[in-house]
């Protein structure tokens, strides 16, 4: 069945008359008289061959079938506006919605933002973290980046980087700390990774399960190793992601021992299409993540 062409100013009459419930009102708004906004929903009706609205006595009421439509011609009109919106300067501003891991994003991604934008200035980024529980589709993400082994199901994984995990703590545990074995008589911090700690310690010449004092369970890094940075224990972290306090000398990293158990990774749903923007990010990431390596 060939559907009729509906004009776009008798939808946008109905759509303008259907939020008032008043062909006066939704003249007002429009900037025209009320006998074309009655005359453009005439229109349209005749068109669907339709009635789209109950003419009241003080107003309109929508019938079913302007109910039904009203939604659909709502959303279509909103998406227009939203996609107007974003041009600018003679360019399309593209959103680009990523979640990262909060490590990643704190300790590596933020940094290096600025050198993204004036590359892409015309990528409206939105950045969202989590604690690498994330659900791309139900979340709306174009990306996600993830800490494991690249292996999650309906995903495309591309490496960016290692991040090997050692001991960091502040300055006056450290220098309790002569040898591994002395991590015993402190609070150890981890994550939600039981396996991290045996691990390291079997990567040391130490029992994986030698006896300890004490653990706290983290489900983030950044609140992990924000303990740490209050003296509450020893954390084990990828010292990559938290150069900046290992630089000012507000963390140590005690020993040089390291252990990699996952790398974090860029992923997408392998059933979305790439959009330009998704393309110049993976491109700027993987880029960035390389030089960072050599």
């Amino acid at each position: 069945m060939v559907r009729p062409h509906l004009p776009l100013n008798a939808l946008r009459a109905f759509e303008a008359s259907a939020r008032h419930l008043s062909f006066t009102k939704a003249a007002i708004e429009l900037n025209v008289t009320q006998a074309a906004v009655s005359h453009q929903v005439k229109s349209l009706e005749s068109l669907l061959k339709a009635a789209l609205f109950k003419r009241l006595p003080r107003g309109l009421m929508l019938t079913q079938e302007g109910e039904t439509l009203l939604p659909t011609l709502r959303d279509a009109f909103d998406r227009i506006a939203g996609t107007l919106e974003r041009f600018e300067g003679g360019h399309y501003h593209e959103v680009l919605r990523v979640g990262a891991v909060g490590t990643f994003a704190v300790g590596w991604l933020l940094p290096r933002l600025p050198n993204f934008q004036a590359r892409h200035p015309f990528i409206d980024l939105r950045l969202s973290t989590n604690n690498n529980r994330v659900d791309i589709a139900a979340e709306g993400l174009d990306h996600a980046i993830r800490f494991g082994t690249g292996a999650w199901h309906g995903v495309e994984a591309v490496r960016l980087l290692e991040a090997p995990l050692s001991v960091l703590c502040v300055p006056s545990i450290a220098d309790d700390l002569k040898t591994p074995a002395d991590l015993s008589k402190h609070t150890l911090l981890r994550s939600y990774r039981a396996d991290e700690w045996p691990q390291w310690l079997a990567a040391a010449g130490l029992p994986a399960n030698m006896p300890l004092t004490k653990s706290f369970v983290f489900d983030s890094s950044l609140a992990m190793m924000e303990a740490a940075l209050q003296g509450a224990g020893v954390a084990l972290a990828p010292p990559s992601m938290f150069s900046r306090h290992l630089r000012a000398e507000t963390i140590r990293q005690p020993f040089d021992v390291e252990v990699t158990i996952g790398s974090y990774w860029l992923t997408r749903l392998q059933s979305r299409a790439e959009t330009p923007a998704m393309m110049s990010f993976r491109a700027w990431l993987i880029e960035a993540a390389r030089n960072d390596a050599d």
